[in-house]
Parts: structure tokens; C-alpha cells; sequence
């Protein structure tokens, strides 16, 4: 299967960001809007998770990614996606506790998130990590016009051994770029 790891993105990787955008959800951010949060945005940053294969170091392929911005005292998760054959890996798991520590170390206290209502195992992520519902965004998504739940982390609770933790419980292969 590989290893993967998780790095902070480039300019360089919005043509393989915007692909992964436009298979995972069916409103995906334009490359202009993509590329705003890339360069533009001194709030955002890009996580990438990348597919290293055993022994073929030329054959790096980005299989998810992270947007999350950093306002003052708050972590704020804006676009999560991993692609379909790279799911249930603890990999969108892996960049969110990567993000969350990120922010603490910016000094944030707490995160925020909207997910679809529908997605019932981006939830089940985020209440493993220990998100609450907040409240409920009516008509917040389109293409389909859907609810948004907002959740909430208060307080960040990774405590820097959160990763490891989370590493060990899942077996999973990762080294974490910063």
C-alpha cells in the first residue's frame, strides 16, 4: 500500500488540489478560488496528504488535502477532502489533528466547522475528535441545496500527543512534514 505523509502545500500543487476538489464534492471551489486561499489568503493554510509507494519515491501522488485558516483565536475548517480510494486510511484524521496543532500553536483556543448534513461519516470523524453540534445552517449548501451542521472544538484538545496517539490506535503509516 505505501506510506503517506502530510506537508504543508505549494502554489505548485493547486492543479492536483483542484482535481481531488472536483472529484470530492459536487460544488467545488474554482481554481481561482483555490488559488486565493493558496497566495491571497493570510489567514489559510494548505495540508496535502501525499501517497509515497514502497520504494518509488517518483511516484508522489497527492491523495487529500486540508484548508484551514487560523483567525486569531480560532481554527476554522474549510475544505477537507480525501480521494474515494484513499478513504478510511485515518488520513483525513491524521490532517485534521495536524491543523488543529497547528492553530494551537498560533495561540487558537477553538474550532469551528460546517459539514453537509448528510455526510453522516465526516460527522462521525469530527465527534470522534470531539466536536459538538452547535446548530444547524438552513439551505447553507447547493448542488444539492442541503442544511449545514455547525460544529465546534472548545478547547482544542490535541495536546500535542493527540497524533501520536491517534497513530498508534490506528496503525497507520505517517510522517508529519511541517
Amino acid at each position: 500500500m505505501g506510506e503517506w505523509v502530510i506537508e504543508p502545500a505549494t502554489a505548485e500543487a493547486l492543479s492536483d488540489i483542484l482535481q481531488i476538489e472536483e472529484a470530492c464534492f459536487s460544488a467545488p471551489w474554482t481554481r481561482k478560488m483555490l488559488e486565493a486561499e493558496l497566495s491571497g489568503n493570510p489567514f489559510a493554510h494548505f495540508l496535502l496528504a501525499k501517497r509515497v509507494p514502497p520504494g518509488d519515491v517518483g511516484a508522489v501522488s497527492i491523495v487529500g488535502y486540508l484548508c484551514f485558516w487560523v483567525v486569531f483565536e480560532e481554527v476554522r475548517l474549510m475544505n477537507l477532502a480525501v480521494i474515494e480510494s484513499m478513504r478510511r486510511k485515518g488520513i483525513a484524521r491524521a490532517l485534521v489533528i495536524q491543523a488543529l496543532e497547528m492553530g494551537q500553536a498560533q495561540a487558537a483556543r477553538c474550532a469551528v466547522l460546517e459539514v453537509r448534513a448528510s455526510s453522516h461519516a465526516a460527522q462521525a470523524l469530527y465527534h470522534h475528535l470531539g466536536f459538538r453540534d452547535v446548530s444547524i445552517r438552513p439551505t447553507y449548501y447547493t448542488n444539492p441545496i442541503e442544511d449545514a451542521l455547525l460544529m465546534e472544538l472548545d478547547p482544542i484538545a490535541t495536546e500535542s500527543g493527540l497524533l501520536a496517539q491517534h497513530i498508534h490506535r490506528e496503525g497507520g503509516p505517517i510522517t508529519s512534514r511541517q
